[in-house]
């Protein structure tokens, strides 16, 4: 699910230039929601290049295990899909994700998961970029109620403390591809 790898991509790392300045997670009427921010040390145009290309969500998260972008609907419509692996203690699960993208470019990507076609009620996230000091903030924000069951006693906390701590180095690579990449994806 693109949400949990965004999750994962915009968490706080022990070394590197990328600066988280804010995470929160919360719990809300069974949907789990996430505002992050966060700076890296890249160009607007390379980061936002990066987020926008789905096919390189595996090379900076280990949840991700197949993503990429879908050819546009009939409407004309960007697509994307995913599927991600997770593990919370012994509970292990893979979920997919299927939905649509919107964007204005170098301000805002939006994705919407289509809940017929992905293992999610809801899944809506945002990121918005703004350019700062030479580099460039990224704000994230994570709606989702998944459809698949997570133990109600344990799971919330559990979940919470996974999309916090879930990839200690993620920013740093993201921030790695993005230094790499070009407009023409070589």
């Amino acid at each position: 699910m693109r949400a949990l790898l965004m999750i994962l991509l915009l968490l706080p790392a022990i070394a590197g230039a990328a600066d988280l300045r804010d995470v929160t997670v919360d719990r809300i009427d069974g949907q789990y929601v996430m505002r992050s921010e966060v700076w890296f040390d890249v160009g607007i145009e390379q980061i936002y290049g990066v987020f926008l290309d789905w096919d390189l969500s595996t090379k900076f998260s280990s949840v991700v295990v197949e993503s990429r972008d879908v050819e546009p609907g009939e409407d004309g419509r960007p697509r994307f899909y995913n599927r991600n692996q997770a593990c919370i203690l012994f509970f292990c699960k893979s979920f997919e994700r299927f939905g649509y993208v919107s964007y204005e470019p170098l301000k805002y990507i939006e994705a919407t998961a289509d809940p017929e076609k992905s293992d999610f009620h809801i899944s809506d996230e945002r990121w918005e970029f703004r350019e700062e000091d030479d580099g460039t903030v990224v704000v994230y924000d994570l709606r989702f109620k998944p459809k698949f069951f997570i133990p109600p006693l344990i799971g919330p906390a559990v979940m919470k403390h996974k999309l916090k701590q879930g990839s200690v180095d993620a920013l740093d690579r993201i921030e790695d591809v993005a230094q790499q990449w070009t407009p023409d994806g070589e």
